[in-house]
């Protein structure tokens, strides 16, 4: 791993290096065959103008929702910990019917009442604004954990490459900050494209040649050790809750959300919501790549480099290049929407109306970069996978003011404020005594095991909001009809 290769680093530069010099360019380009008629305003760098149809948006949700995460935090857990790993399967499956029945939903309210981010929205329901600042703070501080791990999936297939110190991690945010910074929603919209027909090859070429490296796969399941279960003991409740929660907080990032709300209609949406399961199928190949770094012979005690050691172990140097730089795109894209998804929160919610610049969007997007960075440097996560989930206990926190706040039931903002407060409290607290730890040890009498910390803070949020409510009933105001 010390040793670079010249063949793999030159095919890495060049499909990362394009990846970026295209995404930067798109709204040069746009001005350019619009004759100068595409001038950058704020709802076109943040939301690029509400106009992307079935076909951008379905690449768009798809590229913010797979990330690094996808092919390099959920195979590595899987090499380590086995079958507990696929819980980001039945994640994805529990996810789109939630897609198709809600999103549309706050898609309508949010093209009726000009909103921009779940804060506004939050804010037009509970006419409150401590909830609406409360609310963008949340999204802001739960999205820096999961673009630090974008930042690690581009570090790790850097350091994978041979480049030595911190130079992966500087090439990482650079390349990061001038791709968000110059491009608006437009480049990652644009260059999901090319991430996921990058992804796409990677994926079907390896897991197609590996298993024959290998002698098939009826070779390949015959080296696995037959006497250990598929999950082993006491890992099926985490296993359950861990994909419960993420499916309940994977649309309410700024990020997603960002996606969803940049779509040209609500229809599409839906459309969107059939189709992404495709993305689940893919998933699952991806997952088993660290089922096959074992029988491959991969041995680190660095998770994170599983795959793209896989990668270099099997292809050629050429191709195991064009596969890195596939991860490391399929961290960048998603990394500039959250980014960008984040700044429209400080933007819209944070600052006063006449400081609402796409300057300021884009200082705010580099500032969330900065905060990612110190993430990567001084949170001590065990996988890399435990930065998203770390993410997703603290946006739960805001899943009954969005989504609850969608029935007819008048909840009141003292609730939600409350709710929150305890549900925050209580996340973080088990975050902070588990180690960062996504699980947390519950026992109630027949009822004991390691249960999803994002859910058990939810589930206290939500029972504190039924108690304020039920002692002081909501006065908010009903929504534009949907």
């Amino acid at each position: 791993m010390s040793t670079v290769n010249p063949w793999a680093l030159g095919v890495f530069i060049v499909f990362f290096a394009a990846t970026i010099v295209i995404g930067s360019s798109i709204q040069w380009i746009r001005k350019l065959f619009s004759r100068g008629q595409a001038a950058q305003g704020g709802e076109d760098w943040s939301l690029g103008g509400r106009q992307f149809g079935p076909w951008v948006t379905w690449f768009l949700v798809g590229g913010d929702f797979y990330t690094a995460y996808t092919v390099i935090a959920v195979p590595a857990l899987v090499y380590a910990v086995g079958g507990y790993g696929f819980f980001a399967l039945p994640y994805t499956i529990i996810v789109y019917p939630f897609i198709f029945l809600v999103m549309p939903k706050l898609w309508r309210i949010a093209q009726k009442g000009g909103h921009t981010t779940a804060a506004d929205i939050v804010r037009a329901r509970f006419d409150s604004r401590a909830l609406e600042i409360i609310v963008a703070i949340t999204g802001l501080v739960a999205v820096m954990p999961y673009i630090a791990l974008q930042l690690i999936g581009i570090r790790t297939v850097i350091q994978a490459l041979g480049l030595p110190g911190d130079i992966p991690l500087i090439i990482a945010f650079l390349s990061l900050a001038a791709y968000t910074w110059l491009g608006g929603l437009h480049a990652p919209a644009l260059t999901a494209f090319i991430k996921d027909i990058m992804i796409y090859i990677a994926v079907l070429v390896a897991v197609t040649v590996i298993p024959l490296h290998m002698g098939g796969y009826a070779a390949l399941f015959a080296g696995t050790d037959h006497t250990q279960p598929v999950l082993k003991a006491g890992m099926g409740l985490p296993y359950a809750t861990l994909a419960l929660s993420s499916a309940l907080a994977a649309f309410l990032y700024p990020h997603t959300l960002t996606g969803i709300l940049a779509a040209r209609s609500a229809d599409t949406i839906k459309q969107n919501a059939v189709f992404l399961p495709i993305y689940t199928i893919v998933l699952g190949l991806i997952a088993m790549l660290g089922f096959m770094a074992h029988v491959a012979g991969v041995n680190t005690t660095n998770t994170s480099l599983v795959v793209p050691m896989l990668f270099q172990a099997v292809f050629p140097a050429w191709f195991s290049g064009f596969c890195l730089a596939a991860i490391a795109v399929g961290a960048l894209v998603p990394a500039a929407v959250m980014a960008i998804g984040a700044a429209n929160l400080v933007t819209h919610n944070l600052l006063p109306a006449k400081q609402r610049t796409v300057q300021n969007s884009r200082l705010t997007a580099l500032a969330i970069k900065v905060g990612a960075l110190l993430c990567v440097m001084f949170l001590n996560a065990q996988f890399a996978i435990d930065f998203q989930l770390l993410g997703g206990v603290i946006i739960l926190q805001t899943f009954p003011a969005l989504i609850l706040g969608l029935l007819r039931i008048r909840f009141s903002a003292v609730a939600m404020l409350a709710g929150w407060i305890v549900g925050t409290c209580v996340g973080m607290g088990l975050c902070w005594m588990d180690g960062l730890k996504p699980v947390h040890a519950v026992a109630l009498g027949l009822f004991s095991g390691n249960v999803s910390t994002g859910l058990i803070s939810l589930v206290v949020n939500i029972a504190v909001v039924a108690l304020v409510s039920a002692i002081k009933p909501g006065t908010s105001k009903a929504y534009h009809q949907a």
